[in-house]
């Protein structure tokens, strides 16, 4: 009995933020661990050699026949039909506007397009 007495004082005696029990700050103050940023996290971003390889294979391969139709549809200023065309292709329209924003240079073949 005496044990568990003790360890109550002892928690009752730790330091807590607030004298409250409940709430934003409530509990004992402990510092938190600095964690290093995942490896997985950098999965999906452009390196160097991925570019590289990606600009070697468009220049050698050229254009995937759907977007070479997309290039004849922006020609001829459809970009809404363009834009589905593609969504059809590729399966999501956020990929679609991303294949569009990126290649639109491309496809039209100007140096200055914005």
């Amino acid at each position: 009995m005496a044990a568990f007495h003790a360890v109550r004082a002892k928690m009752r005696d730790m330091a807590i933020r607030y004298p409250m029990a409940v709430g934003l700050n409530k509990g004992h103050p402990v510092t938190k661990n600095v964690t290093k940023p995942k490896h997985s996290r950098r999965r999906g971003r452009l390196t160097k050699h991925a570019k590289f390889v990606r600009d070697m294979i468009r220049e050698v391969c050229g254009f995937a026949p759907y977007e070479r139709r997309a290039m004849e549809l922006l020609k001829v200023s459809k970009d809404k039909r363009a834009l589905k065309f593609i969504k059809k292709r590729v399966s999501c329209i956020k990929q679609s506007h991303s294949n569009m924003s990126a290649n639109r240079k491309d496809y039209l073949g100007l140096d200055n397009f914005s």
